[in-house]
């Protein structure tokens, strides 16, 4: 299978279980450590089901069994460790007494690992998909509020540069006006972290039904948005209790689009020059 951590895919998985499954989750992500050295039988009694759950648990995940599940729980904790050792943490947690130096190195761990885990575990085909309809679209419209308004706006100044017609309304109901006049030639790309986000599911939705191809962009793979949308990019973010400053989340995002721009513009091709060199040009002379 596509190498993808494991534990990212067991958290992602949570929506759809029955409660004995979620049990063998839970086990797994509040102590992945532990698990990565259990036999089937001792995780079975340790969440008092059986092994033959255990294994179908592990193959719903696309995994051949439950060893090959125990390997790859072992590496994505090897990964977590030495991502923390890299910046001298025990933890990456942020404590309200932490030095300057402490949030620092914490918040650097924290993007690396937002950054890495998007990259690595990057759905290639959908990306093709999102950047070949781009090129082709008539327009492109990028939604998003509060935090994910700004990977929204830097797409938007991306695309842009290369000469596509791409917009973002910061105003709910400028851009419910804009997805209901879509069609089959127009992109729709809907930025939240949540994918709970009201304004931008009703949006996404109205364009969705106008014919538009709707794009998600989102940490969350059970999120109400999903109903909207035809294509769905995930980010892999694990936000600190100071949630609302939007930290992690936004650097994934930043990242995906990323990825997705330099897509867009090999599909592109030389046609992409021109305007890169004459917005260039504006710019400078400013």
């Amino acid at each position: 299978m596509e190498q993808r951590d494991a534990i990212a895919l067991v958290r992602e998985s949570l929506p759809g279980l029955t409660a004995s499954e979620r049990r063998i989750a839970e086990e797994i992500l509040d102590d992945p450590t532990g698990v990565a050295g259990l036999a089937i039988t001792d995780l079975a009694v340790r969440c008092e089901t059986s092994v033959s759950t255990v294994a179908r648990f592990a193959q719903s995940l696309g995994y051949s069994g439950y060893r090959e599940l125990r390997a790859e729980i072992s590496r994505s904790v090897t990964l977590a460790q030495a991502q923390r050792e890299r910046f001298g943490l025990e933890t990456t947690a942020i404590d309200p007494h932490d030095a300057v130096s402490t949030v620092a190195a914490k918040i650097g761990a924290q993007q690396v690992d937002a950054i890495e885990r998007t990259a690595r575990m990057v759905d290639a085909d959908a990306v093709d998909r999102v950047a070949a309809a781009i090129v082709s679209a008539r327009r492109i419209e990028l939604l998003g509020q509060g935090a994910s308004a700004l990977t929204a706006q830097d797409l938007q100044q991306k695309l842009v540069r290369i000469g596509l017609a791409a917009s973002h309304a910061s105003d709910p109901h400028l851009a419910l006006t804009m997805a209901s006049l879509c069609t089959e030639e127009d992109v729709v790309i809907a930025f939240s972290h949540s994918g709970a986000t009201p304004e931008t599911i009703r949006t996404a939705t109205v364009a969705h039904d106008a014919g538009a191809l709707t794009v998600a962009v989102t940490n969350e793979p059970a999120a109400p948005l999903l109903d909207a949308v035809d294509v769905v990019l995930l980010t892999h973010a694990d936000e600190s209790p100071f949630r609302m400053a939007a930290m992690s989340s936004r650097i994934a995002q930043l990242a995906l689009i990323d990825i997705l721009f330099v897509r867009i513009v090999q599909r592109a091709g030389g046609s992409v020059s021109t305007p890169l060199h004459l917005t260039h040009d504006a710019i400078a002379r400013r």
